[in-house]
């Protein structure tokens, strides 16, 4: 036998070239489901949705700081902004307090967090967007307020029971009528928003309204923290009565 191979040579080196395709087969399929995976949720991010992180309390008590909501892209087109919708914008000039620095993140961990926020896996952090609830629509006359201190649109009062509990509608009187391309935002939590009211100095609705080429979309949901996982109304009652643009008196 002198000179003879060891038995199970063959068979073992087999068993090691097959192990080692088995392996390099599933380290491709692993890294094209993580490809697509990425590729898909870029693409829902960039067209359909779009998680944000809630960092004011200016939407209280309908949105809370820490939520975390979903944003319809599809909103404004192919589907129409309507009053009452929450819509997340980008910042129109001046509404943000640009004073204090955000936290910067460094090294790897900003790497993984910024490539997660890119594909949608985690909320954008956006220091220049806001969320606001839609009052008036393109061509609306909104007013504060009636002898009952209520808001009205084209002449018709409306009331709103999505704004904090012992909040007026507004405290600043306002007669405006919303340009064209342009909606009225107000924060439901009216005495700690910064919203429409206070961005417009002229008190003709032309600063304070925002353009609809500047909204991101439409808040749909809360996703985060669990327990306040829900639907987020757009009140359509609150405003069913009120006529359209240029009807009212």
């Amino acid at each position: 036998m002198s000179g003879s191979e060891p038995r199970g040579t063959a068979p073992d080196g087999a068993s090691v070239a097959s192990v080692g395709r088995w392996v390099g087969s599933a380290v491709k399929e692993v890294v094209l489901v993580l490809v697509m995976a990425m590729v898909l949720s870029f693409v829902v991010k960039t067209w359909l949705l779009q998680a944000f992180f809630i960092p004011s309390g200016s939407m209280e008590n309908t949105l809370q700081v820490g939520d975390r909501v979903v944003v319809s892209k599809l909103t404004p087109t192919p589907v129409d902004l309507k009053r009452g919708d929450v819509v997340v914008f980008e910042d129109p000039g001046g509404w943000l307090d640009t004073g204090v620095p955000p936290a910067e993140r460094t090294g790897v961990g900003k790497v993984v967090h910024d490539a997660l926020v890119f594909v949608g896996l985690l909320p954008s952090e956006s220091e220049d967007h806001l969320i606001k609830r839609v009052i008036g629509l393109p061509g609306d006359h909104v007013v504060c307020c009636d002898a009952q201190r209520r808001l009205t649109i084209n002449g018709t009062a409306i009331n709103e029971p999505y704004v904090h509990e012992g909040d007026v509608p507004s405290s600043m009187a306002f007669d405006i009528t919303v340009p064209s391309g342009r909606i009225w935002v107000m924060g439901d939590h009216r005495s700690d928003s910064e919203d429409s009211r206070f961005h417009d100095p002229s008190g003709k609705g032309t600063e304070g309204s925002v353009p609809i080429d500047r909204v991101t979309g439409r808040a749909i949901a809360i996703v985060w923290p669990f327990p306040r996982f829900g639907w987020l109304s757009d009140y359509q009652a609150a405003f069913a009565d009120v006529p359209p643009a240029g009807a009212g008196p």
